[in-house]
């Protein structure tokens, strides 16, 4: 393997250290004298269980070696020559060898003695956040506000006691629990995370409340760094530095340092505060200045090896600080981040990622592909590129998501990997940035509709509807799983503070920065590349867009979006580019331009339409939108039966307390049939009331029972506490429900079991009989709004709750000839309130003919703690 890993790196100009690593595959994210730990579950749960003060460790500012790299290019390089090298040796002038090796390791690391000037061709520039906002009412932008008010509601005292603790400083109130818990060694991470956050929210909403938030956040972290007077800042001890360099067990301290130094960018980049600035660039002397120590002192292949351990986006924040700073001092730091272990076996294409960390090396490559843009060498273009592809093509769920675990299994082995621990929210996060930017640099549709895929079914699905703060660490794939049971299942506002915690903070903050895109010029272009209600004040062409979508429901097999334009290029020329998705068929796929066909339209491609735009113009696109199926990215024959059901980009899950066993036809339409949005009048919750408890009648597992009224939506209760109602007279099938429904034969059909009902013999039935109607006649109890159900094949026996009134209590039939009612409590149990239902279909629903019973399929993001499957086995 090595001649042939040397041959093709030859080839592509890739770096020497590059080659030694990816052949020996000695890249990991432990340490050589590091126990088995490697997943942050694993590592949290490790030291959340330590006695108070172990994890703390070391009280150090690290002053660490106060020499700083000169500014120039090759002599900043030199300086970090190990000691051992600068002796004589070579004779007269002649430096010794290991000077020349030197020279030309840092020249390879840069690609060459070519200047640092970017690549030749422009990349589209992202939109500002500024200048892009949400619909109101939409999902997005539901999504955006939920997050927004978690950010609100997050104590700024808190955040940063650890931070004032560590300075010497006077820490107010209480800090944080969960992974910022005083005694955990990743504290600090999710800090930094909210600075980025709150400064893209702040750049989408121009809330004042959090903008005086996060600028006091600054304020207390310039505080502790001038404090400790070393450029160094963080929540946790610069020892935790020492035992990295030493090779041994440490938490990832340069992960939480990447998140700081990129909180402090961001709040520069975005929201315009130049102390952060001046408090990054101190982070980045100081941290040269140690990995200078390292080398100088031991090899920089020592320096590689402490690379084993997580070390974030230092390399790509690094990049970042250089096109400010343009101190070649900061281009060499990022250099000396670029795992090169990971990035050479990525350069010569080889899929090779199997058992590795996944949010370990994803962001290393979002930092190639920086390293890409600052510097224009095309390998770390193909290293993304071919990174991108072997992650879709082998490595990827329906959703978009990745790992298992936290790792990655053997490429097209995913069948196996299927469990409550799959696609880890922190790599849909960083695999969305990825994309975005091979989108940018090459306008594929493809990186376009898969960051359609991930951010729908990917980041959406990790926010629990509308409750602030409650997010989730894994996505489960598994059949019969829910988000709410998994290692982590839901996390809580102030004792989580997963990764996901602050990626996702990150992601419901930024909702609108990969919609719209520019390209400069006599003929300025805006591309259009996500389809979420929004505005954008397109300054270049002085005009606004705005983009608004058609309620979408699974009756009606289009996607509509309408554009519009606002203002006057004033004579100015200026191109719209809109992307058509890959998911959409060019038959029935239109757009039209101010009531003008433009023509056929390619799925896959960007149409472009050119014009001085003017106030009133109109774009309106329909996309045909269909059902299909996919397959699980797994090539052993045995599970090719396995597919996930999607319906454009939309996954849609079914839910299923396990069972995954579907009823194919020769089309989809054969098996998958839309829900009728008038069913929704047709669901109510049949409910009694006792000593101030409310319980509902419960369908679960085929049996029916009284279950306590869940006190939050989205619950696998209210699913099952959830039925159609529907009477045996078709002509009041489309008729809205009153109050009650009385005096009515009707079929009872559980929410999550379309196609079955219940029948007189209290079990359920896809045969539609005189056995499985029941009369809903005035309640027993002789109360006004109350309702029993008799049985249509016995009248005179109803259906009984029992007297106990404890939640699992078992539905009984009782009859009133056969019972005598002794102070009222046959007609007490037998009575129920027909209250408004628990659940209701989504606009988008389908059934899906099943095996053993069908499947209610909707829209996995919209799920919270029901369980589902994502996948299906077609087989059967």
């Amino acid at each position: 393997m090595a001649r042939g890993v040397a041959a093709a790196a030859a080839a592509l100009g890739v770096v020497a250290v590059l080659l030694t690593a990816a052949a020996a595959k000695v890249c990991t994210n432990t340490f050589p004298s590091s126990d088995s730990v490697a997943t942050h579950a694993e590592r949290a749960a490790a030291q959340l269980r330590l006695p108070a003060g172990l994890a703390a460790r070391g009280h150090g500012h690290g002053h660490g070696h106060e020499q700083h790299l000169t500014p120039t290019d090759e002599s900043a390089w030199m300086e970090l020559m190990p000691r051992r090298s600068l002796g004589g040796g070579g004779g007269g002038s002649t430096p010794p060898r290991e000077a020349f090796d030197w020279l030309m390791l840092y020249r390879k690391l840069r690609g060459g003695a070519a200047a640092v000037d970017g690549p030749a061709d422009p990349f589209l520039s992202e939109a500002s956040l500024h200048d892009v906002r949400l619909q109101p009412g939409t999902v997005y932008w539901q999504a955006q506000q939920t997050n927004l008010e978690y950010l609100l509601l997050l104590d700024a005292d808190r955040l940063v006691w650890s931070f004032r603790t560590q300075a010497g400083l006077t820490a107010t109130g209480t800090p944080y629990g969960g992974w910022e818990g005083p005694n955990v060694e990743l504290r600090g991470h999710f800090v930094g995370h909210y600075l980025s956050a709150t400064a893209k929210m702040w750049a989408s909403t121009h809330n004042d409340t959090l903008r005086a938030k996060m600028s006091s956040v600054v304020d207390v972290l310039n505080d502790c760094q001038q404090k400790m007077g070393t450029g160094y800042l963080s929540a946790f001890p610069s020892e935790f530095f020492d035992r990295a360099e030493a090779l041994t067990t440490v938490w990832a301290p340069y992960y939480t340092i990447h998140k700081i130094m990129q909180g402090l960018l961001d709040q520069y980049t975005v929201a315009g505060n130049s102390k952060a600035l001046e408090m990054v660039v101190g982070m980045a002397n100081y941290f040269s200045d140690r990995v200078k120590n390292v080398i100088q002192k031991y090899s920089i292949e020592r320096h590689w090896a402490s690379l084993n351990e997580e070390t974030g986006g230092m390399n790509d924040v690094l990049y970042q600080l250089y096109t400010i700073t343009d101190d070649l001092k900061h281009l060499t730091l990022a250099h000396l981040f670029d795992k090169p272990c990971f990035l050479g076996l990525l350069a010569v294409q080889a899929d090779s990622i199997s058992g590795f960390h996944s949010n370990t090396h994803i962001p290393v490559v979002v930092g190639a592909q920086m390293r890409y843009e600052v510097t224009g060498d095309a390998l770390y273009k193909q290293i993304a590129t071919s990174f991108m592809d072997m992650i879709n093509s082998s490595h990827s769920y329906a959703t978009g998501g990745t790992s298992a675990g936290e790792v990655w299994a053997d490429p097209k082995r995913l069948a196996a990997t299927l469990s409550t621990e799959n696609a880890e929210s922190c790599t849909t996060y960083n695999m969305l940035k990825v994309s975005r930017n091979l989108f940018r640099w090459t306008k594929e549709i493809a990186y376009a509709d898969y960051y359609e895929r991930a951010l729908i079914n990917g980041v959406l699905s990790i926010q629990r509807g509308t409750d602030p703060g409650v997010m989730i660490y894994m996505l489960p794939q598994a059949p019969g799983r829910s988000k709410a049971i998994s290692y982590h299942g839901w996390g809580t506002k102030y004792d989580s503070f997963w990764c996901c915690y602050g990626t996702g903070i990150e992601s419901f903050s930024k909702l609108g920065d990969s919609i719209y895109f520019e390209e400069k010029g006599d003929t300025p272009a805006l591309s259009i590349i996500q389809y979420i209600p929004s505005t954008f004040n397109w300054k270049t062409a002085g005009v606004t867009v705005t983009q608004q979508l058609e309620p979408l429901s699974s009756s009606d097999m289009n996607f509509r979006v309408s554009l519009s334009v606002s203002g006057k290029t004033n004579g100015q020329s200026a191109t719209l580019n809109v992307r058509i998705p890959t998911w959409t068929s060019a038959s029935g796929a239109k757009a039209i331009l101010n009531d003008k066909d433009l023509g056929s339209v390619t799925p896959g491609s960007l149409l472009s339409v050119t014009k001085q735009w003017n106030s009133n113009d109109h774009l309106s696109l329909q996309f045909p939108i269909a059902l299909r199926t996919e397959a699980i990215k797994d090539d052993q024959p045995e599970y090719a039966s396995l597919q996930a059901i999607l319906f454009g980009p939309f996954v849609l899950a079914g839910l299923s307390s396990g069972d995954w066993d579907a009823k194919t036809g020769s089309d989809v339409s054969d098996w998958i049939t839309a829900v009728p949005s008038s069913h929704n009048s047709q669901l109510m919750t049949f409910t009694q009331e006792s000593s101030g408890r409310t319980f509902v009648l419960s369908s679960s597992n085929g049996s029916l029972t009284m279950q306590e009224r869940p006190a939050v939506d989205g619950t696998d209760t209210a699913v099952h506490a959830t039925f159609r109602v529907h009477p045996q007279d078709a002509a009041m099938l489309h008729g809205t429900y009153g109050a009650t429904l009385k005096d009515t034969s009707v079929q009872i059909e559980p929410f999550d079991m379309p196609g079955t009902v219940i029948t007189n013999n209290l079990t359920l039935s896809a045969q539609k009989s005189a056995g499985s109607f029941f009369n809903i006649v005035p309640g027993l109890d002789g109360k006004p709004n109350s309702v029993s159900l008799e049985l249509g094949t016995k009248p005179g026996c109803f259906l009984v709750s029992g007297a106990d009134y404890s939640a699992g209590a078992k539905i009984q039939v009782s009859c009133k000839s056969s019972v005598q009612s002794i102070g009222g409590i046959l007609e007490q149990a037998a009575s129920f309130a027909q209250a408004a239902p628990l659940r209701q279909y989504h606009p988008v629903s389908f059934v899906a003919k099943g095996v053993k019973r069908n499947f209610l399929l909707e829209p996995f993001y919209s799920l919270r703690d029901e369980f589902y499957t994502v996948y299906f086995n077609l087989a059967a």
